[in-house]
């Protein structure tokens, strides 16, 4: 973790994502194929995800992170999860970490809520242990309940209250269209 996990201090912005971006862009800028997206749902709105592991472009790195997973919504940016190499953070509590990305943040809530970290395959609640945010976007630190896994949950508000009603109406559908 000694190089900065975030970069500068905007919020809209991480490794040069910029929330709001486009999926072509996106793309472009991860160095990857739009053949690499993965469509979760179609309707009532598009949301589709990119995982990026940033190793794969830079072999022999020593970034923290193992991989970003960005999600779309309706062809825009609205999240990024960022897992991190837990090779990378062994040894390090969830104080450190803080401790690191405050020293570019300023000082975190610690919220005591807890988040749904959903991927294509799975669905996990976990306990937030800080929180950096404005009223624009918000960056959640989680330790997953075994061993020294931390990821970054990173969203813009809006933008995700619109992807998690779409996703809710989405489930609806499916089930009111399903044989009986």
């Amino acid at each position: 973790l000694s190089s900065p996990l975030l970069s500068g201090s905007d919020l809209s912005t991480y490794r040069g994502f910029q929330f709001g971006m486009g999926l072509n862009a996106a793309v472009k800028h991860s160095g990857m194929d739009i053949s690499e997206v993965t469509v979760i749902h179609e309707r009532p709105a598009r949301i589709e995800e990119l995982s990026w592991r940033p190793v794969r472009f830079f072999p022999g790195d020593t970034d923290s992170v193992e991989q970003v997973s960005f999600s779309f919504y309706n062809g825009q940016l609205f999240r990024m999860l960022v897992a991190y190499d837990t090779d990378k953070t062994n040894g390090l509590t969830s104080e450190d970490i803080i401790e690191a990305v405050s020293a570019e943040y300023g000082t975190p809530t610690k919220p005591g809520v807890s988040v749904v970290l959903t991927s294509q395959f799975s669905e996990e609640t976990v306990q937030v242990v800080a929180r950096w945010e404005d009223v624009e976007y918000s960056f959640n630190l989680v330790q997953l309940p075994y061993g020294s896994t931390f990821k970054l949950l990173i969203f813009a508000k809006h933008l995700n209250a619109l992807a998690d009603a779409a996703l809710a109406e989405s489930i609806r559908l499916d089930k009111q269209e399903a044989p009986q």
